[in-house]
């Protein structure tokens, strides 16, 4: 577990029931009922990167239930993806996102991975709440790559982000 903040970043244990009640609480970005069913079963074997509240300043003890998941996703031995980020919504902008996505980093450059993409809904189609979702990404160092317009539903254009990350540091 690492701490960032009042956040408390667990990795190690799948939580399908966390991922479906945040995505259920995400509407606008998790719609389409497809889809949130296939996350939900994806929980259950990837890599899950929880967020919990703590209960005191130094991030001691995590305090009730996860409001913030991240599922990642390894392509290869030196390139992995966020295949899902979700936080609670009264929490945007808490610092719950970049928590999540600051631990998958350091545990992806620990183990020599250079390349992290992520993909989101592409700037061609108007958005508001995807494009605080594509600033996000772009605060966290994230550059887009490409949009493509035959990856997902028609009208849905899939935006490629990618994030070259920093060797760790030698001990």
């Amino acid at each position: 577990m690492s701490a960032a903040g009042q956040w408390l970043v667990s990795t190690g244990a799948q939580d399908p029931a966390s991922v479906e009640r945040l995505l259920r609480a995400l509407p606008h970005w998790f719609g389409i009922e497809q889809s949130v069913l296939e996350y939900i079963e994806d929980a259950r074997a990837l890599p899950t990167y929880l967020a919990w509240e703590t209960k005191d300043h130094q991030g001691r003890e995590r305090v009730g239930c996860p409001v913030g998941v991240l599922l990642a996703r390894r392509h290869f031995p030196g390139a992995a993806e966020i295949h899902l980020l979700a936080v609670q919504p009264d929490l945007h902008r808490s610092g719950v996102g970049r928590a999540l996505v600051d631990a998958l980093v350091a545990d992806l450059a620990a183990d020599g991975v250079r390349l992290l993409q992520v993909k989101t809904l592409g700037p061609s189609r108007d958005d508001a709440g995807y494009a605080k979702t594509r600033q996000f990404y772009t605060a966290m160092g994230f550059q887009p790559l490409e949009e493509r317009h035959d990856l997902w539903d028609p009208g849905n254009p899939c935006l490629f982000m990618v994030k070259v990350l920093e060797a760790a540091p030698q001990s």
